[in-house]
C-alpha cells in the first residue's frame, strides 16, 4: 500500500502543482463524517460518497434498531410529509422507494410496459431503459451533442404518438453536463404537453451552477413531470437503499401501484436525520469540489481532455482504450468507471477521499509516464 509520503514524493516531481492545502481532514471531520480506511483496491468506479453515513445518522440508525419488529408504512409516511414540507408539495406527491432505481424501474413499467416508446439520450444511466426493455418497450436513443450533453432540440422533433415517456439524467450520468437552464425549462415546459417528462436528479446537490432549477418546480406548475432523488451520493447512504419521486398527485397515485419493496425503517429513519444533518451534507459538497480541482489539474498536467463536471465524478478523454486504461489502473490498485459507448477512450472517475484521490494520481502518472 502506497503511503502519503511516496505520493508527497511523486508530486514534488511536477512541482507540487496537484497538492491541495484543503485534502487532509481533521480528526473530528473524521469522527464525525466517517471516511473508509483505504481498501486494497481503491473503489473510484460507482460514483459512491466515500464520507458518511455521518455520525449523527448512524446514531438514528442504532437507535432505530427496537423498532425492527414494525412494518415501515407510518415510518415511511412520516418521512413522505418531511419531503413534502421541504419541496412545497403535497404528500401525496412523494414516492419513497428502495433507491432511486426502483423510482425509475417503476416508472418504467407504468409508462412503457405494454410497447409504448423511450426517448433519451446516449449515453446516459441506463437502469429504466434496460428494465423498461425487458417489458416490450422500444428506445429511442438521440446520441449526445458535441459538448457531451443531450440534445433537447432532437429528442422533441423525435416525441409522437407513440412516445410515452422521455427520461432526462441530468446532471448526466456519464458525461457530468447540465442542460442549461432556460433550455431545460422551455423543454420540459412544451414536451409535457406531448408526454410525461422524468428528470433523475440523483446528482442535483453536486450542481455548481448558481440558482439552477430543480424540475420540481415543473411539478409544481402542474406539468407532467417526474423527479427521482436519492439519498445514495450527497448523502453518503448508497448502501442503504432509500430515494423518492416527485410527482403531481394523479401521477404519483399511477406509478404508486407498482412499488414493488417498502423502504425498511433503518434506511427510513437514516434519511429522516440526513435531511437535518447541514454540518455533513455542506461538508460532503466541500470535499467533492475540493477532489475535483485535483483531478482537474491532474488532467491539465497531462493533457488530457474532460467535461467540467457538476456531479461527483470527472469524464475524461483516456486516449486509451477503456478496458486497457481499467486493467492497467487496477493493477495499481484503483477501480475506475466501465466503459461507456461509443465513448469507449474515455473514462468516468469518481471522486473520493484525499487519500484515496492522491492515489489516483500516483496512479496516472505513472501509467502516462512510464
Amino acid at each position: 500500500m502506497h503511503t502519503r509520503r511516496d505520493w508527497l514524493k511523486a508530486s514534488m516531481g511536477i512541482g507540487g502543482l496537484l497538492l491541495s492545502p484543503y485534502s487532509l481532514i481533521t480528526a473530528k471531520e473524521k469522527e464525525n463524517f466517517r471516511p473508509r480506511n483505504l481498501e486494497s483496491t481503491v473503489r473510484l468506479s460507482s460514483n459512491e460518497n466515500p464520507y458518511g453515513p455521518s455520525k449523527r445518522v448512524l446514531n438514528r440508525i442504532k437507535d432505530s434498531f427496537e423498532y425492527g419488529c414494525r412494518y415501515p408504512g407510518k415510518f415511511s409516511d412520516e418521512l413522505a410529509d418531511i419531503l413534502a414540507k421541504k419541496h412545497g408539495v403535497s404528500s401525496e406527491s412523494i414516492i419513497i422507494t428502495g433507491g432511486s432505481r426502483e423510482g425509475l424501474k417503476i416508472t418504467g413499467l407504468t409508462y412503457a410496459s405494454k410497447g409504448e416508446e423511450i426517448i433519451t439520450g446516449y449515453p446516459t444511466y441506463l437502469t429504466m431503459m434496460k428494465y423498461a426493455e425487458n417489458w416490450g418497450a422500444s428506445i429511442n436513443w438521440v446520441p449526445v451533442g458535441e459538448d457531451k450533453g443531450y440534445d433537447l432540440d432532437e429528442i422533441e422533433k423525435r416525441i409522437s404518438s407513440k412516445t410515452s415517456l422521455v427520461f432526462l439524467c441530468n446532471p448526466n450520468n456519464p458525461t457530468g453536463t447540465i442542460v442549461p437552464s432556460k433550455k431545460l425549462l422551455d423543454f420540459c415546459n412544451a414536451a409535457s404537453k406531448k408526454t410525461l417528462v422524468f428528470s433523475d436528479e440523483a446528482y442535483y446537490d453536486y450542481i455548481e451552477t448558481p440558482d439552477y432549477p430543480s424540475m420540481i418546480g415543473a411539478v409544481k406548475r402542474g406539468e407532467n413531470v417526474v423527479v427521482s432523488k436519492t439519498f445514495s451520493k450527497v448523502y453518503g447512504m448508497a448502501g442503504l437503499r432509500l430515494g423518492y419521486l416527485v410527482a403531481k398527485p394523479e401521477i404519483a397515485n399511477k406509478i404508486r401501484k407498482n412499488l414493488v419493496a417498502d423502504s425498511n425503517i433503518l434506511a427510513i429513519e437514516a434519511a429522516k436525520e440526513a435531511l437535518m444533518d447541514e454540518s455533513f451534507y455542506k461538508f460532503s459538497v466541500t470535499k467533492n469540489k475540493q477532489e475535483k480541482q485535483r483531478i482537474y489539474k491532474l488532467l491539465d498536467y497531462l493533457k488530457l481532455d474532460y467535461i467540467a463536471s457538476h456531479t461527483n465524478f470527472v469524464f475524461f478523454h483516456s486516449k486509451k482504450d477503456i478496458k486497457l486504461l481499467g486493467s492497467e489502473m487496477l493493477a495499481k490498485g484503483v477501480s475506475i468507471g466501465r466503459p461507456f459507448p461509443p465513448f469507449n477512450d474515455w473514462c468516468r472517475i469518481s471522486t473520493g477521499t484525499s487519500d484515496e484521490v492522491d492515489l489516483f494520481i500516483k496512479a496516472m502518472l505513472e501509467v502516462y509516464e512510464s
